[in-house]
């Protein structure tokens, strides 16, 4: 089945960089709403295991404007490798969706 929406997650450990990135996907319409809440992330990182506070970016947008998304905050980010993750999703409340499209139209 074909979706039409997705959700796109990114991390940030940087309040500025995290701005910088919400401002551009907003300003350019291919986000519709972008919301963040602070984690703490585990990974490993050049063959070490590393802990830091970060703040996960859940950026609501349509799969036709997924490419501009990772585009912007690849281009955007403080991060040489940033976590870009698309996730369709095939249903919710249609007046939602329907915002959700109208914002992130071309």
């Amino acid at each position: 089945m074909k979706t039409k929406f997705c959700i796109v997650l990114t991390t940030t450990n940087n309040d500025d960089n995290k701005k910088l990135i919400v401002e551009t996907l907003l300003a350019n319409r291919v986000a519709a709403c972008i919301q963040s809440m602070p984690i703490e992330s585990h990974y490993i990182w050049e063959g070490k295991v590393c802990s830091d506070n970060e703040s996960l970016l859940v950026i609501k947008s349509t799969q036709e404007r997924y490419a501009e998304v990772e585009k912007l905050i690849v281009e955007h980010h403080s991060y040489e490798v940033p976590q870009v993750v698309k996730l369709p999703f095939i249903e919710g409340f249609n007046p939602y969706l329907a915002w959700l499209e109208q914002n992130t139209r071309l």
